[in-house]
Parts: C-alpha cells; sequence; structure tokens
C-alpha cells in the first residue's frame, strides 16, 4: 500500500462537515460567516477543508486557499498573497485583483520598498479596505469561499485581517475558513487572544476535531486499503485516534515507531540524492521553488528530476502548481529539519542566502540560522521596510528592532546597515506608532532621546505620540523642545532643505499640541509660522496641518467664517499625507455643518468619503468619521432613506471600541425612525459604555429612546452617566442636558405623552427637587454655550448649538410650569436652518402651548403640519405622540365604536370616557384639565355627569365601575 492509496470517504466527520457546510450555505444567502478548525497535528484538519472547498466549488463559489508558512512574522500576508496568487489565473477574478494596487503588488512582488517612513500602519488600513472591498465585489458575482490554513503560524497583520475581515463584512456573500494546530498553542501563543476574540462573534463557528474512535479508524484505515485485521487492530491501538499517525504506521508495516521515527524510516528508503533534495526542502520551509531547489541541491536537470520523481512517489513532496513542491505534511518537514545536523544545517541556511535575492525577510530567516550577523542585520533593515511598504507594521517593527539588537555586534554596522542608527529608531518607533501602541513608541523614543544626541526631529517625533497617547502636558513639553533646537530659520548649506523640513514640521506640531489648551493666542503665532515655514518648504502636509491649526483657533475665537475658507484650502491640498488630507476634509464638511450650510457640507462630505474609498481608508479614523458626519447631514436634513441606508452598514454586534463607535451613530435615525433593532444595538453597545464618545453618542440616543417609551427615569440615569464624563466646557453637553430637561418636565407634566402612574407620583412627591435639578442642568447648557477649555471665552456656538440651547430654555419652562408659546416658537426658527426632525418635535410643543393658552386654531395648523412632516421622515415614536396629543385635544374625528346597550359606560360621551379614564387612573381634576386642555370647570361638569350616568356617588366608585366593566 502508498500514500497514494489514501483519500476516498470522509470518515468519522459528518457533524463537523455539516457545521461547515452551515457556515457556507448562509455565505451563499447573504448571511457571512467564519469558521476555525483546530486540532492536533494530523488529525484530519485539511482533509476536512478540502471536502468543504469541493462542496463550494461544486456550489459555483470562488475559491481562494491561502497558507501559513512556518517562518512566521518573518513573511507577512503570506497566504492572502498565496490565495491572491491562485485566485489571479482566474480570467474573471484577476481583473478585480488589478485594479486595487496594494493586492496587486502582493501578487506580483511589484509593490515599492519606499524609503520606511511611507507610513506603515496607513498603509494596512489600505490593504485592508481593499480586501474587503475585493471580496465584497467579488461576492457579488458569485459567492466565496476564503480558506486560511495554519494560523499557528501566522503573522500578526494576517491574524488582524482575519479579525477585520470576520467583523466587517455584513451582507457579502463570503465564508471565511482558518485552521489551526492546537498542540501548537502554548499558554502565550499569539493566537489564543485571535480565537477568543472570534468565539465571541456570533458569525463564527468553532470546529474542534479529536480523535476517530476505534471503529471509524478501522474504517479509515481500510479505505486506505488496508486488508489485515491483525494489523489495523495493531494500528488503531497505537494511532490513538489520529489519521495521519495511522496512516504513516499502515504504510510502515505497524512497526511501533514514534511518529518522527515513522517519518524519517520514510525517508531513509530514498537514495542519496532525493534525501539530499528533501533535507534542502526542509531547510526552505515548508514549500519551496523549482530552480530554487535545484541550486541548493547542486544536482542537474536530470538528477533532480530522477531525485524529484522518487521523492513524490513515496510522498513526501507534493506538486504545488506553478510554485514547484510542497511537504505533504508539516509534520513530515519538521521531522527532516530536526534530524539534520547542525554543520549540515547552518551550511544549507548559508547556500539559500547565497542564492535568494528578492525576499529580504527570508534572508533574514536564513542569515540568522547561518549565524551571519552582518547579513542579518543588513537584511532586517530591508525586511523592515519591504512589511512597511507591504502595511505591516507590527512586523516592520520586529525586523527594525531586531536589526537594533544585532547593531553593537556588528561592525561599521552603519556600513553594513545602509542607515544611521538615529534613523532606523525612528523608523522603529514609527512602525510601532501606527500598530496603534503609541505608549511603546513614546518610551523607545525617550529611550533614543536618552542615549543618542538630541534632533528636533526625535523630539518633534516624540511630541506626536505624545498627542496620540494623549498626554497633552508633555506632548507641548516636546514639542516647544523641537521648535528650540529647530532654531528659528533654516540652516545653510547641504542639509538646509532638510533642516526646513523638519522646522516646519516642528512648529505645526507645535501649534496641534497647544491647540485645546488655554494659549490660543500662541496657537495662531505658531500655525502662521508654521505655515510660512511650510510653504517655503514645500512641505505640504505640514502646510495643510498648520492650516487646519488656525482655522481652529479662528473657530474658537468667533470667526467661523474666516475658519471655513482656512478650511477649505487645506481641504483642497493633496499632501501624500493621507490622515491629514482626510483630516482637513473632516473638518471643512463640519464647519459648513455647524454653520447650517447642509448643502455644501453634504457635497465635502461626499469628496471626503469618495477619497477614503479610493484610497482604501473607510475605515480609518476620519474616514468613519468623514462616514458618520455623512449620515447625520442625511439625517438633519430629512433624508431618512438615506440615513438608513448608511446606519444599515453599520455593524450591529460589536466587539471592538472603532465597531462600537461607528455603530452608535445609527441609532440617530432609528431611534427616531423606533425601530425594532434599537434594543439589540444598545445592548452590544453597553460594554463600551467607559469611552466617553460611546457614552456621548449612544447613552443620549437611550435617553430620547426611553422617554418616548415612557421611562423618564432610566432617561435622566443615562444623561447623569453622560454628565460625569464629559467636559464641562464641550457644547456637546447643550443638546444632552436639554434632554435631560425634556425627562424632567415629563416627570412634572401630566400632559407629556404617555406618564407611568409610578413616575407621576414621584415628580408630584418632590416637585422642588425637580425644578432645582432643572435649574442645574440649564445652567450647564449655558455655561457649554459660552466658556471654552480652561475657562476661556467660547466662540460663536453652531446653529445647532443654538438651537439645541433654545431647546433647553423651553423644556426648563415645561418643568417650572411656564412654557408658552412664545417660549417654543424661537425653538421652531432655530431649528428651521434645516433641521426637518427638530423643526417637528418643536412643532408638537408649541401645539400643547398654543393649546393650554387657547389659540386652538393655530394650535390644529402647527399639529397637521408637525403630522405631516412626522409621516413624511417615518417618525413613528414623534407621529405617536402627534395622533396622543391630536385624539386629547379632539382634533381627530375618530370616536369609539358604540358599546353593547347593556353596558352603562355606552351612555357616556366620548369626552366622558376620556375623562372617566383619567379619573380611573388617580388625576385630580387640575391634572385632567392639563392633560386635555380645557378648565377645570369643564373637568367638573364632565364627573358630575359621569357620576350621574353610572349611578354612582364617588369618583372611586366610578373608577371601580370603569375598571368592573372594561376588564
Amino acid at each position: 500500500m502508498t500514500w497514494r492509496q489514501a483519500g476516498g470517504a470522509l470518515i468519522g466527520r459528518a457533524e463537523e462537515f455539516e457545521r461547515l457546510v452551515a457556515v457556507l450555505t448562509g455565505a451563499a444567502e447573504g448571511e457571512p460567516g467564519a469558521a476555525v478548525v483546530g486540532g492536533d497535528a494530523g488529525i484530519g484538519k485539511t482533509r476536512l477543508v478540502t471536502e468543504l472547498v469541493e462542496r463550494a466549488r461544486a456550489s459555483g463559489f470562488a475559491v481562494l486557499t491561502g497558507q501559513c508558512a512556518e517562518l512566521g512574522d518573518t513573511l507577512p500576508y503570506l497566504p492572502l498573497a498565496d490565495a491572491l496568487r491562485g485566485a489571479a489565473r482566474d480570467a474573471g477574478i484577476a481583473p478585480l485583483i488589478e485594479a486595487r494596487p496594494l493586492l496587486n503588488g502582493l501578487v506580483r512582488g511589484t509593490w515599492s520598498d519606499g524609503d520606511g517612513e511611507a507610513g506603515s500602519g496607513l498603509t494596512q488600513q489600505r490593504l485592508f479596505g481593499s480586501a474587503l472591498a475585493f471580496l465584497a465585489e467579488l461576492a457579488e458575482t458569485r459567492p466565496v469561499l476564503f480558506v486560511l490554513e495554519d494560523l499557528h503560524w501566522a503573522d500578526r497583520s494576517t491574524r488582524d485581517l482575519l479579525v477585520f475581515l470576520s467583523r466587517m463584512l455584513q451582507r457579502e456573500r463570503v465564508c471565511l475558513v482558518g485552521t489551526y494546530r492546537t498542540d501548537d498553542l502554548h499558554r502565550r501563543h499569539p493566537l489564543r487572544p485571535l480565537l477568543a476574540e472570534l468565539q465571541r462573534l456570533p458569525s463564527v463557528t468553532v470546529v474542534g476535531l479529536g480523535p476517530l474512535d476505534d471503529g471509524e479508524m478501522a474504517d479509515y484505515l481500510v479505505t486506505l486499503g488496508g486488508a489485515d485485521a491483525k494489523l489495523i487492530g495493531k494500528i488503531v491501538e497505537r494511532a490513538e485516534g489520529n489519521p495521519f499517525y495511522a496512516e504513516e504506521l499502515l504504510d510502515a508495516d505497524g512497526l511501533p515507531y514514534g511518529l518522527a521515527n515513522l517519518l524519517l524510516a520514510r525517508v531513509e528508503r530514498l537514495a542519496d540524492p532525493a534525501q539530499r533534495v528533501l533535507r534542502a526542502a526542509a531547510v526552505a520551509g515548508r514549500r519551496i521553488d523549482h530552480d530554487l531547489l535545484q541550486r541548493v541541491s547542486g544536482l542537474d536537470d536530470a538528477e533532480l528530476e530522477e531525485a524529484m520523481r522518487e521523492i513524490v512517489s513515496h510522498g513526501l513532496l507534493l506538486p504545488d502548481g506553478d510554485y514547484g513542491y510542497m511537504f505533504r505534511h508539516a509534520l513530515l518537514r519538521e521531522a527532516v529539519y530536526t534530524d539534520l545536523l547542525p554543520g549540515e544545517r547552518t551550511r544549507l541556511h548559508g547556500e539559500f542566502t547565497r542564492l535568494l535575492d528578492d525576499s529580504p525577510a527570508e534572508l533574514a530567516y536564513h542569515y540568522l540560522a547561518g549565524h551571519d550577523l552582518p547579513g542579518a542585520l543588513a537584511a532586517s533593515v530591508q525586511a523592515g521596510r519591504r512589511a512597511d511598504a507591504l502595511g505591516a507594521p507590527v512586523e516592520a517593527h520586529r525586523h527594525y528592532d531586531q536589526a537594533l539588537a544585532l547593531w553593537p555586534r556588528v561592525r561599521d554596522a552603519e556600513q553594513v546597515a545602509g542607515i544611521g542608527r538615529m534613523r532606523l529608531s525612528l523608523l522603529s518607533a514609527a512602525a510601532v506608532d501606527e500598530s496603534g501602541d503609541a505608549q511603546r513608541a513614546v518610551s523607545q523614543m525617550r529611550e533614543l532621546l536618552a542615549t543618542e544626541g538630541p534632533t528636533a526631529e526625535a523630539w518633534e517625533r516624540l511630541a506626536y505620540y505624545l498627542i496620540d497617547a494623549g498626554s497633552a502636558p508633555a506632548a507641548i513639553e516636546a514639542a516647544h523642545t523641537a521648535v528650540t533646537l529647530a532654531g528659528t530659520t533654516p540652516a545653510k548649506g547641504p542639509d538646509a532643505a532638510f533642516d526646513a523640513c523638519v522646522l516646519a514640521r516642528c512648529l505645526a506640531t507645535y501649534a496641534r499640541a497647544l491647540l485645546w489648551s488655554p494659549r490660543h493666542d500662541d496657537v495662531k503665532d505658531l500655525a502662521r509660522q508654521a505655515l510660512a515655514a511650510a510653504r517655503a518648504a514645500e512641505v505640504r502636509d505640514a502646510e495643510s496641518s498648520a492650516l487646519i491649526s488656525l482655522a481652529m483657533v479662528y473657530e474658537i475665537e468667533g470667526d467661523p467664517a474666516c475658519a471655513q475658507d482656512l478650511l477649505a484650502e487645506a481641504s483642497a491640498i493633496r499632501s501624500g499625507n493621507l490622515p491629514i488630507d482626510l483630516r482637513a476634509l473632516f473638518h471643512h464638511a463640519r464647519i459648513q455643518y455647524e454653520r447650517g450650510d447642509l448643502v455644501a457640507a453634504a457635497e465635502t462630505a461626499d469628496r471626503g468619503v469618495a477619497y477614503a474609498r479610493e484610497t482604501g481608508l473607510s475605515w480609518s479614523h476620519y474616514g468613519t468619521d468623514l462616514r458618520f458626519l455623512r449620515l447625520l447631514i442625511h439625517y438633519v436634513a430629512g433624508e431618512w432613506k438615506e440615513a438608513g441606508a448608511l446606519a444599515a452598514g453599520f455593524a450591529v454586534r460589536v466587539g471592538r471600541l472603532p465597531e462600537a463607535r461607528l455603530s452608535g451613530f445609527a441609532l440617530f435615525v432609528e431611534v427616531a425612525r423606533g425601530d425594532a433593532v434599537v434594543e439589540e444595538r444598545l445592548a452590544w453597545l453597553e460594554p463600551f459604555w467607559h469611552d466617553e464618545l460611546v457614552t456621548y453618542i449612544v447613552r443620549g440616543l437611550a435617553a430620547e429612546h426611553a422617554l418616548w417609551n415612557g421611562d423618564p427615569l432610566t432617561a435622566l440615569d443615562h444623561v447623569n452617566a453622560i454628565l460625569d464624563v464629559v467636559e464641562p466646557f464641550d457644547p456637546v453637553l447643550i443638546r444632552i442636558c436639554a434632554t435631560g430637561l425634556w425627562a424632567l418636565a415629563d416627570l412634572s407634566d401630566p400632559t407629556s405623552g404617555r406618564p407611568r402612574p409610578d413616575l407621576d407620583d414621584a415628580a408630584r412627591t418632590h416637585p422642588q427637587a425637580s425644578r432645582t435639578r432643572a435649574d442645574d442642568l440649564l445652567n450647564k447648557a449655558r455655561d457649554a454655550a459660552t466658556v471654552g477649555p480652561g475657562s476661556g471665552k467660547r466662540g460663536e456656538l453652531g446653529l445647532e448649538g443654538q438651537a439645541w440651547l433654545a431647546r433647553a430654555e423651553a423644556e426648563w419652562h415645561r418643568v417650572n410650569g411656564t412654557a408658552t408659546p412664545d417660549t417654543w416658537r424661537p425653538v421652531l426658527r432655530a431649528f428651521q436652518f434645516g433641521f426637518t426632525y427638530e423643526v417637528a418635535r418643536s412643532r408638537w410643543r408649541l401645539t400643547e402651548a398654543l393649546l393650554a393658552s387657547g389659540a386652538r386654531d393655530e394650535a390644529l395648523t402647527e399639529w397637521r403640519t408637525a403630522m405631516t412632516e412626522s409621516e413624511s421622515l417615518g417618525a413613528a415614536p414623534l407621529h405617536r405622540a402627534l395622533e396622543d396629543l391630536g385624539r386629547r385635544a379632539r382634533f381627530t374625528t375618530t370616536t369609539p365604536a358604540p358599546a353593547p346597550p347593556k353596558d352603562p359606560l355606552t351612555t357616556l360621551t366620548a369626552r366622558e370616557q376620556e375623562v372617566l379614564s383619567l379619573v380611573a387612573e388617580g388625576l385630580s381634576n387640575r391634572e385632567i384639565a392639563e392633560r386635555l386642555f380645557i378648565a377645570n370647570k369643564t373637568v367638573s361638569v364632565h364627573v358630575s355627569n359621569i357620576l350621574a350616568k353610572l349611578g354612582v356617588s364617588s369618583r372611586t366608585q366610578a373608577a371601580a365601575h370603569a375598571h368592573h366593566h372594561r376588564r
């Protein structure tokens, strides 16, 4: 029996296979999902996934398969490149890859190494966006199965990509499947956190493969050609349920070897040339190119072909498409590599360093294994640059750090590396910052400044990372040092151009660090200096950053028109620094929105969203901010169909903070429409309430949701939580305070919507407490509108902020029972800059005030307009509140259907039935009058008529009668 007889039916894995098929079927129906398949080496993971791949292909799926390598973090995105390389052979898929430069570079290896300062974190965001867009576009034509094997060897960037895709795929017809070896996962293995994170996602299925039982193992051996029952019994006992081990035992006639000895016994059957080739292949890794294998082995064409024929016939290496060959199983490669003699291993690694010339990461690996430290230093630097260009910041930092560790052990290190230690350290710090660890970048820069001579560039980078880390005072100090070292004018001589660039960036960073401090005058001066220096040196990113900072100062000082002009100039710049370019577009659209120019804001936001999409940065910080702002503009402009479409793309089942922030923004339109998804979204967002932005957005809208459902006490809990974490000078508090005042008014005002009786009791018990709390909330709103950071004066408040302040003032009057039509008319006017929904809500309250003042005809006009507006928007909670108001005010013509003659309640008029219902709730005549907008005397007449018609003598008996006949 030979290895080539293996295969046949899938034995003992029916349940596991059906679970994978369920994920595959769901993806085909538009419910993307992921599965991770774990098990010991040789347990049958690849066999199971191969069966799934065949099922997928038969069902019309596009199948992409990629494999991780034992070199681990040395080669970032190896499985993605592997999968894309295979997919590029499909004429229908190749154009989708070619249209995305980063993906095409992975396939062809044509990316530019650049100078290592392109920003690998940014490139990673672009690559992730490109991969997501590629899968989404491909899934529009046919469903997709993307398999990543051997995740226990995956690099950090590949692991991050898998998590990103698992979360971001929402409606695309894509199924992700990964395999990993459980016996390789030690306690601190980096795959463990990823598996834990994936397992929390409802879209992820975890499949664990255990040993086959004795009967299944016997059946499996029969499918492999086993016929000797005694031998099969011995193998079943020896293999302990592991199919690969059983296969090797069967091939070795059941000899009682350990697995490594079994595998090496197969190798020892080969002729010497074939063994030499196999050992060289083991040093290369699980896969090896045919030509490279020939050069390392030293065999001529005929000798290599004969050796390879023998190796393949014994099932040790398998042909691997256009690539060359691959080991049939990773355990086989590990056994051959481990069996190499130390000198033999060093010599073969040295051979690979001599022959490899286009893979610095592999070169660094082989140089280190071959104890060639100068070669390892040079290759590590190049590998770091390559990882930067690929968008793999974690891997870039690892390579740079490896080079720094080798530095003191290599003579003439700077000449060997082709870069100075200072520059290498800057690259390493930049990579770790871009990977999301700003604190580590700060530590690395402080260490650098302590060991190397201080430079303006190093201090500027430290300030930049301190800003990212949220350490404003330290950032200001570092930026000041940077500017001092850079001098007030650029130096002359051969380094003048470089010095001019450094000065411009130092000034721009210093201005940015000071921006939210009380030193506004300093910011203005520094930003102007930075702008002049940047334009003189033609440093476009510093120019844009200076314009943004200068605009912010003018905005704070109350000159939004000048700020808008500066931001328009900044947003027109394409500096090549994509985060700054997107930041300029966002703030330009934001200030247009805040000034009430919704059309212009929409145009700028659309430009920003398109630019983020084109550059693959839709999921970057400002990419998501621009999408939220676009949703907000749709929401305010009353374009709720478009807003809803954007909100539907924001994941409900979130697991990371950036996703939670974006998800929270969807609540603006969903709460206003009363969508069923609101409760589910709020439940998923609750674990992220520790974040200030999530707290403000999500809990603020949760408060509105509670109010629409008649629960003002819960709404107040949300409002109080927001006030505890948001800075008192932040203008976002104005809206929150207005919401809190709405809740207090509902507690104290029986005319508000559908209050719960127990809450009315609480309000009656503590009316003074409500008024005191209302005073506090109004004062907070006024302070947020006028006082800036550091108790400085705030600039001109935007139109929406002014409208929310007017709303807060009006709600305060509702709490105190002093609201009049003139209280609400300014609110209505303030929101008429284009905020359709708030205009309708203001008409609702204006109608109530008009009814209370006796202006019934005007109230009817406002009510009808509000009904039309709310219906047009699809604002169901508001529409229901307006219907209730209209019923209480008798604006509607609908009356209750006649009751059977025997029921004495049928003798009551419609208005008397309304009054009786309120009497049954325990309301006094005054409260009933306020609820129904009628006089106390009229209520008294109605109550007297009710008692007479029902034949009872007290309000209590009337209430009991009503309860009895309406059960």
